[in-house]
């Protein structure tokens, strides 16, 4: 590549909703499907590296699902048709060509709720470098945007359910489509239906050093023993484990200001074929002496899994301890 001295600007510049800027109440709905990406740009760059430069940078792979799907899907768009309708796509990747470099992401520039990434250069190699430069940036302002706008959604009709308020002391933000079908002592089992399968909530609570020594080993073996407890399969002796053939994914993480182990990976079921993706969260509660988990495990055979499992983390991320 030739050598660039880039004026590269990234920042998020959050229009100004004043009342001398403009009025709220003209301002148009965003649109699109969760988890889509529109990306604007002439049609020979978008067959050449720079498109497949954005298609590489975009389509990171969705972790935790047992086969790769990409975290985000793109619909291409040529500059001529980027007017009107087409603007209030709610996540746009617009490039054009402009002598001076540089990234820009902005908040509701057409429509409300919407970033949109602008890249600028002298040539598509420019533009790339840009691009390249910033796209961990972008994925990740992205994946917020996205999340809050599926919250929008699930609160449109929220569970009145407080079955986990009430029995952990402890709220998940989740649609009212899911219902609980299991409710005892130290655990409870919410499931939505779907139209191949289901989805499933679970939480339940534990004792303060379950996790000392090796805690991803212990993780997944707590995990079967609650499983064989609690989540029988469909045939006999059948219970729910963890898929050991698949590395899990594990990370430090922190909700509501506890911290623990949030581990991704792929959930079967002993003694039957059964399996699907899971995510489990493992907050420690030093004040009670207790771990709080809370997981989400999707079973939809043959289909598409990166938005149940979207679904299932947005709403493990509402998690909050209320009492």
């Amino acid at each position: 590549m030739k050598k660039y001295s880039l004026l590269l600007i990234a920042v998020l510049s959050f229009s100004c909703n004043s009342k001398s800027d403009r009025s709220q109440a003209f301002f148009a709905t965003s649109s699109g499907n969760l988890n889509h990406v529109t990306v604007v740009m002439p049609k020979a760059d978008w067959d050449a590296d720079l498109g497949k430069t954005v298609r590489d940078q975009m389509s990171v792979i969705y972790e935790g699902l047992p086969l790769d799907e990409p975290q985000y899907s793109l619909d291409y768009l040529n500059p001529k048709a980027f007017t009107g309708f087409a603007r209030q796509s709610r996540n746009i990747i617009w490039f054009q060509k402009d002598s001076i470099p540089r990234f820009q992401l902005a908040k509701d520039q057409f429509a409300q709720p919407q970033i949109v990434a602008l890249i600028t250069g002298e040539d598509a190699e420019v533009q790339a470098f840009s691009f390249e430069e910033n796209a961990q940036l972008l994925r990740q302002t992205l994946a917020e945007n996205e999340r809050k706008e599926k919250l929008r959604r699930i609160n449109k009709s929220p569970t009145p359910d407080t079955n986990l308020d009430n029995r952990f002391g402890i709220h998940l933000t989740y649609p009212s489509a899911y219902k609980t079908v299991q409710d005892t002592t130290n655990f409870v089992w919410i499931q939505k239906q779907i139209q191949k399968g289901h989805l499933n909530l679970i939480a339940y609570t534990l004792p303060e050093g379950v996790l000392e020594g090796r805690f991803n080993e212990k993780i997944l073996t707590i995990r079967d023993s609650i499983g064989k407890l609690y989540v029988p399969g469909r045939l006999p002796g059948s219970y729910l484990i963890t898929e050991r053939a698949f590395r899990p994914y594990f990370f430090s993480v922190s909700l509501d200001g506890k911290p623990g182990y949030l581990t991704k990976g792929t959930w079967e079921v002993a003694n039957d074929f059964m399996a699907g993706p899971f995510v489990n969260y493992m907050l420690r509660d030093s004040v009670k002496k207790k771990w709080i988990v809370v997981e989400g495990f999707a079973f939809a055979p043959s289909v598409s899994k990166r938005e149940y499992m979207f679904e299932l983390n947005t709403i493990l991320s509402t998690f909050k301890e209320v009492n």
